[in-house]
């Protein structure tokens, strides 16, 4: 049976190149604008450096352990967080500190952040924490003392553990270990 009704619309040329990249512009401007307006473009949030010379003095004055800090770290490191949390002090979530806990955090020259926390208390607890849950990888030995290595579970992180019998140190990072000895080669309870 054909159909014979001649008010029903019927196309009778071909579609063109110029008819399907004008579809496809209709679906692709959109979400190009979307993707730009959600995207997190990484030169909108500058790094912001921290003066953390005064939080270390504080915390040598008041930290019953002698507090570690880099010295002479190469042109181009640029601290980004310092926290000095006596005991007992709000910390986390407004709770108290277990320990007395003092903590800073550089970015490497080629934008790879370190991290040091150095705790009086509950080490284990401080440990598994910044070493995202680490298991035994050897030893280093920085200086004459023997510095344990973690590495996390995904091997992405590496840390390497002081214990002293007044504090734990943890200097952690996403760099192999050589250089976190030469990070943790420099740091020094003087200044």
């Amino acid at each position: 049976m054909v159909c014979e009704d001649k008010d029903v619309a019927r196309t009778t040329r071909q579609a063109t190149a110029g008819d399907i990249i004008r579809s496809l512009a209709l679906i692709v401007i959109p979400l190009a604008v979307i993707a730009i307006i959600f995207t997190n473009v990484p030169d909108d949030h500058p790094v912001k450096e921290v003066d953390w010379q005064p939080v270390l003095a504080t915390a040598r004055k008041q930290a019953p352990f002698e507090v570690l800090a880099p010295t002479n770290l190469p042109e181009g490191w640029r601290a980004t967080r310092v926290n000095w949390v006596p005991q007992g002090r709000p910390y986390l979530n407004g709770e108290a500190s277990p320990r007395n806990l003092w903590q800073i955090g550089f970015l490497s020259p080629d934008d790879v952040y370190i991290d040091l926390n150095q705790g009086d208390a509950r080490p284990q607890e401080m440990v598994d924490q910044q070493s995202r849950e680490g298991t035994p990888d050897g030893n280093s030995v920085i200086a004459g003392q023997t510095w344990q290595r973690l590495v996390s579970p995904d091997g992405r992180t590496r840390s390497l553990v002081l214990h002293d019998p007044s504090a734990t140190v943890v200097v952690s990072a996403d760099l192999p270990y050589e250089a976190l000895e030469a990070y943790a080669s420099t740091l020094s309870s003087t200044h």
